[in-house]
């Protein structure tokens, strides 16, 4: 590409990925337009009740959409594509160019949420070249990973050509025999690399990460050695290592069941497009293995990282509808705990443990390697390419700072990098690399159950009703502003020593009291014949004052909800100029 004779700054702007581990998302911007480098979600920590999905904060996007040319996916894991249909619904991406196994994945998420009329999907192969608006062509290169169908792409701007890694390692002898293309690299970096964005997560791991293959016997080990039946859980996405239990499942003669909705997916999308092979007999349903000796079954689940609802977990909680842990059964976790979820799966293999299954797992009995490349792994992604400037990305702090020690052994000088976080607004030039301002980079929490955004009031109240409980109060007070009948009061989650009797009494004193002093700051026009009630702001004021009190009494801080009934309608006149009461079917006031 030819050099415009310009001054403009391209725009780096990562909305997440950096300083944790998820939801990968990245803005290049330059001029009036705007290209998406992936865009993955991570999942909630325990804190964040009833949250699903964890998104980062596209405000940006959001309110730049005019601009947005196009979207480049690097590979097909959820960390990278996950979020893409939920951000679908706010803007509309013109075309997403992707990975065959990637765009075949989409295609599944995107109908099932609705959104699919609102972009278009385009599969890309090794070397090919898109343009995507004035200013931007790039190009895939295939690398490896721990999911078929990966890459590192050359992005060519005005500038120059950026080169962003994805996720990756250098295995030199990858199951599925698609080796990283390191020849395409090292041509980009003899013609000249402005800047490498690479991948931290391993940034603090010395030497280089094993082959997928390393795998192999040691998993092949196991499955001889296990007397009953076998079951196997992994991340649903790893392609390889897939292929590589579905081969040991056919040399010790098990048929296999997979379990999971996610690993489902993944696999059937992955044989139609000749990712996994396998005979078509090796593969049946549950229903059909139950008459099967036990030393001829294998179970694939999901929950290697002990997902609530995954499947591995419901078997573990005795709550899967058609599996159950016997004595003498073996499971595995090909699988090492992402940051966050250490207990969540200890948790898993010890209700397992508890059922009688031998449990295998751990890193030192070698049935998992990471996709990630280690040091000597970015030593050569650094040599290869030879950037003039330096950005490591996909990482926490620690990882991306380890990264930029190892990019300045290789000879990087310090200043042509830096270490941002998400929002950072990255600013590079043909001479410069530096930030220099901020977007929005917060979190946009997901409840499923409601296909709705979890505000951060809403996840506080929820925490504050997890952690102190919560108490109701139904009152009915009538226009005079009285009680029409005793308050009701119910404790949920909140612990005290007072007798129920003795709380409901002190409640209603209490409301008594607040009503007595303040009736007549919303009660108005009683001597006329529309007399008012500003009920909505006698119910403010009762819920506030009472739940000052009830914290003074309780010594904790629950939360307090009021249910207020009130009568239908005002009391009307008679011809002696008392006033009756019309019917009082209660009406709640939220």
């Amino acid at each position: 590409m030819t050099k415009n004779e310009t001054n403009s700054a391209l725009k780096i702007i990562p909305l997440g990925g950096l300083h944790e581990i998820g939801k990968n998302t990245c803005v290049f911007e330059y001029e009036d337009e705007i290209i998406l480098l992936d865009a993955g979600l991570a999942f909630p920590t325990d804190g964040m009740h009833g949250v699903n999905i964890v998104l980062p904060d596209m405000t940006y996007v959001r309110e730049n959409r005019h601009k947005i040319k196009g979207m480049i996916v690097t590979h097909g894991h959820e960390d990278h594509i996950g979020g893409i249909a939920f951000h679908l619904k706010q803007f509309e991406i013109p075309v997403i160019y992707g990975p065959r196994l990637a765009i075949a994945m989409l295609e599944g998420k995107l109908e099932e949420a609705g959104v699919r009329d609102r972009t278009e999907l385009r599969s890309v192969l090794p070397r090919d070249v898109v343009r995507i608006g004035k200013h931007f062509f790039v190009e895939y290169i295939r690398n490896t990973h721990s999911i078929a169908d990966s890459f590192t792409v050359a992005i060519h701007t005005p500038l120059g050509v950026l080169i962003h890694t994805g996720d990756f390692k250098f295995d030199h002898t990858p199951v599925d025999g698609e080796r990283f293309d390191i020849q395409r690299l090292a041509e980009h970096g003899e013609k000249g690399v402005l800047c490498l964005m690479s991948d931290s997560t391993n940034s603090e791991v010395p030497g280089f990460t094993p082959s997928e293959r390393a795998v192999y016997p040691n998993l092949d080990r196991v499955f001889s050695q296990a007397p009953g039946r076998l079951f196997v859980t992994t991340f649903a996405s790893s392609v390889h290592r897939i292929n590589i239990i579905l081969q040991l499942a056919q040399k010790h003669n098990r048929v296999v069941t997979v379990v999971g909705r996610s690993m489902l997916n993944l696999i059937a999308h992955a044989r139609n497009l000749g990712y996994i092979k396998c005979n078509d007999d090796l593969l049946q349903p549950l229903n059909s293995i139950r008459n099967l000796p036990d030393e001829n079954v294998l179970i694939l689940t999901t929950g290697s990282q002990g997902e609530p609802m995954s499947a591995m977990t419901r078997i573990a909680n005795k709550e899967h509808p058609h599996i159950k842990i016997r004595p003498g059964d073996t499971v595995v976790f090909s699988a090492n705990p992402i940051p966050g979820n250490m207990i969540a799966v200890v948790n898993v293999i010890d209700k397992l443990m508890m059922q009688g299954a031998n449990v295998v797992y751990g890193r030192e009995k070698g049935i998992h390697v990471s996709g990630h490349g280690c040091q000597e792994d970015q030593k050569l992604m650094l040599a290869l390419t030879r950037p003039k400037f330096f950005l490591p990305v996909h990482g926490e702090h620690r990882m991306l700072v380890k990264h930029a020690e190892t990019a300045r052994s290789m000879g990087v000088p310090a200043e042509n990098m830096v270490i941002i976080q998400n929002g950072d607004i990255v600013e590079l030039t043909e001479e410069s690399i530096r930030a220099v301002g901020k977007v929005p980079s917060g979190l946009e929490l997901v409840d499923t159950s409601s296909s709705g955004m979890v505000s951060a009031k809403v996840l506080q109240e929820r925490q504050k009703m997890a952690e102190e409980g919560i108490v109701t109060i139904a009152a009915a007070i009538d226009w005079t502003g009285k009680l029409m009948v005793k308050p009701e009061i119910h404790l949920r989650g909140v612990v005290t020593s007072i007798e129920r009797s003795l709380l409901q009494k002190w409640v209603k004193q209490r409301i008594e009291e607040i009503l007595s002093v303040r009736w007549s700051e919303f009660a108005q026009g009683f001597e006329s014949d529309q007399p008012e009630v500003d009920w909505g702001g006698l119910q403010e004021v009762l819920e506030r004052e009472l739940a000052r009190s009830i914290r003074r009494e309780l010594q904790c801080q629950p939360s307090l909800t009021l249910l207020m009934q009130i009568p239908d309608e005002p009391p009307v006149k008679v011809a002696d100029g008392r006033r009756r009461r019309t019917r009082t079917a209660a009406q709640v006031a939220s």
